[in-house]
């Protein structure tokens, strides 16, 4: 079952990850079908910019897909999934070509660490950003932790995370957590138009300008990886497969 439909037009790429039943979580379907773009982008020299987005308006991505990954009980076995994980985020971030999340509504935990790895983040007036890891006693493990305190400080990302904050647009906004806010019923032309402005370069240009960037932030890699050992160790507690269980077990 193909759940990431993918369309080009010219330059640009869009991606939608199509899961409604789960609210477009992320399972290992996904992932290796993004593992497959990414490979079919790297190597394509037309794309000037991908665009990923989640089917429908009610979420954009709801995080990891819980009911899959709480078949996996080792830190080990958690580990290897982050891992994988943080490895398609981490080609994103350095993919030749600009990246643009379009948030058409909430993201929850890992969508909102799946946004944070591209260089753009706009967003619908009914989008919100949950932090919630914290209610699964988890910290973030795909890198959302680091991007995180680049994109809106320390302070700001840590209150957010304790305390598992669903963050409006506007409040978002404030923080530069997200670039741009679309007018309503207007988020896929204006995401569209801005990668149409974005894309008047060649890739070369584009990677030159990435990659310059990233040199500024190397001891960064380092702050990422070390997030899956955190992460790994409190997936194998007893208080998250239990907190997970009672998320499972909602009517």
């Amino acid at each position: 079952m193909n759940t990431l439909k993918v369309e080009y037009n010219k330059n640009i790429c869009e991606a939608v990850i199509d899961r409604p039943n789960t609210r477009n979580a992320i399972n290992f379907r996904v992932m290796q079908q993004l593992e497959t773009l990414l490979t079919d982008i790297e190597s394509d020299s037309n794309t000037r910019c991908l665009i990923l987005r989640g089917a429908g308006e009610k979420t954009f991505i709801s995080g990891g897909d819980l009911r899959e990954f709480h078949a996996l009980k080792s830190a080990k076995e958690a580990k290897s999934m982050a891992r994988r994980m943080l490895s398609i985020l981490t080609r994103i971030e350095k993919l030749p070509c600009w990246t643009i999340a379009c948030v058409n509504g909430p993201a929850f935990g890992g969508g909102c660490e799946m946004m944070l790895a591209f260089d753009f983040r706009i967003t619908s007036p009914d989008a919100s950003f949950g932090f919630t890891q914290s209610d699964f006693h988890l910290p973030p493990g795909w890198g959302g932790l680091t991007r995180l305190v680049e994109r809106v400080g320390r302070a700001t990302a840590l209150r957010w995370l304790g305390k598992a904050a669903i963050v409006p647009p506007r409040e978002a906004l404030r923080h530069k957590l997200i670039d741009r806010v679309a007018e309503r019923g207007q988020l896929r032309r204006e995401t569209l138009e801005w990668a149409r402005e974005l894309s008047h370069n060649d890739r070369a240009f584009i990677k030159n300008l990435k990659e310059g960037a990233l040199r500024l932030a190397q001891a960064r890699w380092k702050s990422i990886a070390a997030e899956l050992d955190a992460f790994a160790e409190c997936w194998e507690s007893e208080e998250h497969q239990e907190q997970v269980q009672r998320f499972l077990e909602r009517p």
